[in-house]
């Protein structure tokens, strides 16, 4: 059996643990470190690869951004950042029809902004927005619907944890990713907005319009999302301004959400442990991922499956946008059953060799950027696409007179949009990297 075989071979086996319910970062490093003995016959060889490949892994200080982005997650939400973003959004938005539920999904990507993490951004404003939403008539499948969307924009707006992951993947600018994914964030915020619009004119009577809320009000509430703004300013536009590297960005996110949340009063001894045990046990199992995507590409790369695949898809002359759609369905799919990081490091080697080798009348760097807030989009997609969408789960969950049915049902508008986007951002390839081109 040749080398390519046994690497051929080692995507079905790794699939399949992943169905039998093996952790994905341990499935990767049994297929990774068990095919590399397949390859040289010689287990010294394997823990030798296991003892340069952990060191060359975590050796890069580049991983550090994400145990920093994650902290500055949990004292954002320590900090009662959601609830002011939520009352923010609400003065400005709650007399409009839809006005609460697009008032959650402001507040998501507020939130989203100085998080990082989809399925934080929807936990957090789930328990914030969803009583809100009930009390202002919306059934309860839009309701959770509504939050599960919104929730997504935690991984598209920058900063993101996916991102991060995939600039290291790929050897991308971090800064000029998260400049890239700016535009199409706010796509997606306005189209959920739209999508609330007209259901609420399809439905009529599904919710109570509340009163306008005086200026002066407004102004208040307002006023209470300047900690928001001055994190987002000092994280984002410190990267944007080459103020700081995205690391020291990074610390001083968490630095100031830290201390936000302790002057605020809601930082206390037993909560300071909760988020520093929490945010440990997430990057444990991030880095976990990362360190056996590290081991099974590694492994790959020496059966040149990866190669040998972009030169196939070059060879066989079909257009660039037919196997961009193929790859973009394909993430779609797996979106449906994989959680977004896993799936990143377990494609990204794949699909990135075959996405370069194309001529889509862009720089290789454009391509690069471009491919990477595309594959954001549909993985965000996925994690809001029945059977296994992880922020429908989490919203659900919070909301036990709700079905999971009725759920499934009223996000179906909501993934059209995110489709529609797709296809915009896909069409037109300048929406995406109009920023970058601007200020680089």
């Amino acid at each position: 059996m040749s080398n390519f075989d046994i690497g051929l071979i080692s995507l079905p086996v790794l699939i399949l643990l992943i169905f039998i319910r093996m952790p994905i970062g341990v499935a990767m490093i049994v297929c990774g470190l068990g095919g590399t003995a397949l390859i040289f016959g010689d287990w010294t060889v394997v823990l030798a690869k296991m003892k340069s490949e952990t060191y060359s892994t975590f050796s890069s200080h580049s991983l550090s951004i994400v145990p920093l982005f994650l902290l500055m997650g949990q004292f954002a939400s320590l900090g009662g950042m959601s609830q002011s973003l939520f009352k923010a959004a609400e003065a400005f938005l709650g007399h409009r029809r839809g006005g609460v539920a697009m008032a959650s999904v402001g507040a998501s990507a507020g939130f989203g902004a100085i998080c990082g993490s989809s399925l934080a951004t929807a936990a957090t404003m789930g328990q914030v927005a969803l009583p809100e939403l009930r009390k202002a008539g919306y059934e309860g499948g839009f309701a959770t619907a509504t939050l599960a969307a919104g929730g997504t924009l935690g991984i598209l707006i920058p900063p993101s944890v996916v991102l991060v992951i995939y600039a290291i993947l790929t050897e991308q600018n971090i800064a000029k990713l998260f400049m890239a994914a700016f535009i199409p964030g706010l796509l997606a915020a306005i189209g959920y907005m739209l999508t609330i619009a007209i259901y609420v004119r399809m439905f009529p009577g599904s919710e109570k319009i509340k009163d306008r809320m005086p200026y002066s009000e407004r102004l208040t509430a307002l006023l209470a999302v300047w900690p928001v703004l001055l994190v987002f300013f000092l994280v984002v536009g410190g990267i944007y301004f080459g103020w700081f590297t995205p690391t020291e960005a990074a610390a001083i996110g968490a630095a100031g959400t830290g201390l936000i949340a302790l002057f605020s009063r809601a930082l206390k001894w037993d909560n300071f442990v909760d988020a520093l045990l929490s945010t440990a046990s997430n990057t444990a199992m991030i880095f976990l991922i990362v360190l056996g995507a590290s081991y099974y590409n590694g492994f790959l790369a020496l059966t040149q499956v990866p190669q040998e695949m972009s030169e196939y898809v070059v060879a066989m002359g079909l257009s660039p946008w037919v196997v961009l759609v193929v790859i973009l369905t394909v993430y779609l799919v797996f979106g449906c059953i994989m959680d977004s990081l896993s799936m990143i490091l377990l494609t990204i080697p794949i699909f990135f060799p075959i996405i370069s080798g194309l001529d889509f009348g862009l720089s290789a760097e454009e391509t690069a950027l471009w491919f990477g807030i595309l594959v954001l989009i549909v993985v965000e997609v996925g994690l809001i696409t029945p059977p296994v969408g992880m922020n429908l789960f989490i919203i659900n969950s919070m909301d036990k007179d709700t079905r999971l049915g009725a759920t499934y049902k009223a996000i179906m508008p909501f993934i059209a949009s995110d489709i529609v986007r797709t296809i915009i951002l896909v069409i037109f390839p300048g929406l995406t990297l109009y920023l970058v081109r601007l200020f680089y």
